[in-house]
């Protein structure tokens, strides 16, 4: 199989994995192509490719620099455009000695926040002026997608310059009233932090960082939301509050203090999703908590006492923040999702009980319907 006919084979996976509308794909050597629909994975017609010609495929979608890296280091990520114009993210593995690809469709078609299932009150965020965001949530929760949107109301209504560091840049955004510039990591920078260190001489109002990845990306990202600007990013954590802990967890012992401290004066907010699937059956909706820092907030992260940050944001719908349980029942008395899908996520299934039941709750749900 040359490289042209590879390109073409996996060219027609990327259509198939569209049509479905899956999320995701999976293609390994003997194996069935799987996609993911709606959270759940299954095979689709009998085609099966062999080792070699997923070997070829991989081969073929990548850079000669990318070819290098994944013969050295046995896996490799990177971007790519189909030549429709739908784009993919792509990691390049091995399992038992077999090249293995998992693929990740980009829909370029951003929605607005309603679109989205999003709570309207996310769109504040998008008009701060200065400090750092965190988009929080296991991998395949929309985190990207979320940043994604807010970006896109900037870029639609603000005259900002937006910087975006990403490894790979996952969607490209056309200028509008804002100018956006991408960077991707190992093909126009080295690394995140050097990224974000490079952009505070390039002039950015909005820099977008796509993973903090390493204690040195937090420092840059400080630094930066430190000097003024407006600095989103993500982490893999399944709660605001968690996200805080973790954030400072990477500090060593004798610098969290001073972390701490740089934390409490930037962070304006962090939003945690996760994504459930609705009564519907046959879309996945975003259920989302989140922490407004407000003075009485940034206090509790400069004194360790974050853990009361859940307290306050249980009784802080005036203050524009809510926790997830709240969220999952909000969804469950407008019949978005079931019961049963709610208390599969939330925490405390006696408390989420309470908010779905009584009608004194309706007002703490207010701030997102």
């Amino acid at each position: 199989m040359t490289a042209m006919d590879s390109r073409a084979s996996f060219e027609s996976l990327l259509r198939t994995c569209v049509e479905l509308g899956a999320s995701d794909m999976h293609l390994t050597g003997g194996e069935p192509v799987r996609f993911r629909v709606n959270g759940r994975l299954h095979s689709h017609g009998e085609k099966v490719f062999g080792t070699e010609a997923v070997a070829a495929m991989a081969s073929a979608v990548m850079t000669e620099h990318q070819r290098k890296e994944f013969a050295t280091r046995l896996t490799v990520d990177l971007g790519y455009s189909a030549a429709d114009g739908e784009r993919f993210r792509i990691n390049c593995y091995r399992e038992l000695g077999r090249p293995a690809m998992a693929v990740r469709h980009l829909n370029q078609r951003l929605l607005s926040l309603e679109e989205m299932g999003l709570p309207p009150r996310l769109r504040e965020l998008a008009y701060l002026q200065s400090g750092l965001v965190l988009v929080t949530g296991a991998t395949g929760s929309g985190k990207s997608s979320t940043l994604a949107v807010l970006l896109d109301e900037i870029n639609r209504t603000r005259d900002c310059h937006i910087l975006t560091v990403e490894d790979p840049v996952e969607f490209v955004h056309t200028n509008r009233r804002s100018l956006v510039h991408h960077r991707e990591v190992h093909t126009d920078v080295p690394s995140y932090a050097e990224a974000v260190r490079a952009a505070m001489r390039e002039d950015p109002d909005v820099i977008m960082v796509g993973e903090m990845r390493d204690l040195e990306t937090m420092q840059a990202s400080l630094a930066a939301a430190e000097t003024g600007h407006l600095v989103f990013s993500t982490l893999h954590t399944g709660e605001a509050v968690g996200a805080i802990e973790r954030f400072i967890g990477y500090f060593s012992g004798e610098e969290q203090a001073v972390a701490r401290h740089r934390i409490s004066m930037v962070l304006r907010a962090v939003v945690a999703q996760r994504l459930v699937l609705g009564t519907d059956g046959r879309k996945r909706l975003p259920v989302v908590e989140l922490l407004m820092v407000n003075t009485a907030a940034a206090n509790l992260i400069q004194t360790s006492k974050t853990r009361q940050l859940y307290s306050m944001m249980e009784t802080g719908a005036k203050e524009g923040m809510w926790t997830l349980d709240q969220d999952l029942a909000r969804l469950v008395r407008n019949n978005r999702i079931s019961r049963e899908a709610a208390l599969a996520l939330c925490g405390n299934r006696e408390g989420f009980d309470r908010l779905v039941s009584v009608a004194a709750d309706r007002e703490a749900l207010q701030h997102v319907s």
